[in-house]
């Protein structure tokens, strides 16, 4: 089988749904305490989980799917099987306000998994911020998707933020938090 990275034409591949499916044993527990006049304290910890967490495309009214009518100018790519088969895939949408490229979409098929695409995948994304002359690759992820949380960090991301109400008003007691990781390009320093 050939794993060539193949770009995905929107005009063949817009609204093809992205069969995501999350299973962890373990996520990032979040403890925040409140705001006031002297700061706040925020802990993340990895952390067992009682039972293991899954969540899938069925659970959601809006699954993740290529070129979304609202990731305007966005470009994808990703292995495809000799049958026409999307095997893994990678979306990118430039956000030009802030001159950052985001990763609206990264999925490898669990046939593919541990065979190298997903960082081919990402290379690709770097390859296409350097072209732009982006700052950085932007992108989110949840706190109960360690698997992807490693594979980022290992890739040279890092937690930029989190929204804790992004997709319930209880994401928190979900262990499902939107993470934001960042992947910089050229960074005078560190800001702590």
């Amino acid at each position: 089988m050939n794993y060539d990275i193949v770009a995905l034409p929107k005009e063949q591949w817009k609204g093809k749904v992205i069969p995501l499916v999350t299973r962890s044993d373990c996520y990032y527990d979040l403890e925040i305490n409140p705001l006031n006049d002297k700061g706040c304290t925020i802990s993340i910890v990895k952390k067992p989980a009682e039972k293991e967490i899954v969540h899938t495309p069925e659970e959601y009214d809006f699954p993740d799917s290529l070129y979304q009518d609202h990731w305007e100018g966005a470009e994808a790519y990703g292995v495809v099987s000799d049958s026409g088969e999307m095997l893994a895939c990678i979306e990118v949408c430039p956000e030009e306000w802030s001159n950052r490229l985001l990763v609206t979409e990264l999925w490898v098929s669990d046939a593919l998994q541990g065979k190298g695409i997903g960082k081919r995948l990402m290379d690709k994304a770097k390859e296409v911020a350097r072209l732009q002359e982006r700052r950085a690759i932007i992108l989110e992820t949840q706190s109960c998707n360690t698997k992807a949380i490693g594979f980022y960090l290992h890739q040279g991301f890092e937690l930029i933020g989190f929204d804790t109400c992004c997709y319930t008003n209880n994401d928190i007691d979900r262990k499902e938090v939107r993470f934001n990781l960042g992947y910089f390009f050229h960074r005078e320093g560190r800001r702590r």
